[in-house]
């Protein structure tokens, strides 16, 4: 499995937006439809919120790709 751990200076980032960030998509839009279509887990359940917000600690896999949000 493919692991990245993304960096914010923010207090969260929407799901959708850490997607594209990590390059697990090419586009907001393939973001939009991966999670409506449930594809997405995070922290280990299906979310399909695309503005769910991540923070600190929390995980994204979309098939064999984990990323993991790190803020201050």
């Amino acid at each position: 499995m493919r692991t990245e751990v993304i960096k914010i200076d923010t207090e969260f980032i929407r799901l959708d937006n850490l997607l594209k960030f990590a390059g697990a998509v090419d586009t907001g839009g393939e973001a939009k439809f991966v999670i409506q279509d449930g594809q997405v887990l995070v922290n280990g359940e299906v979310c399909t919120m695309r503005g769910k917000k991540m923070r600190n600690g929390d995980k994204a896999q979309i098939e064999d790709f984990l990323i993991e949000v790190k803020a201050p």
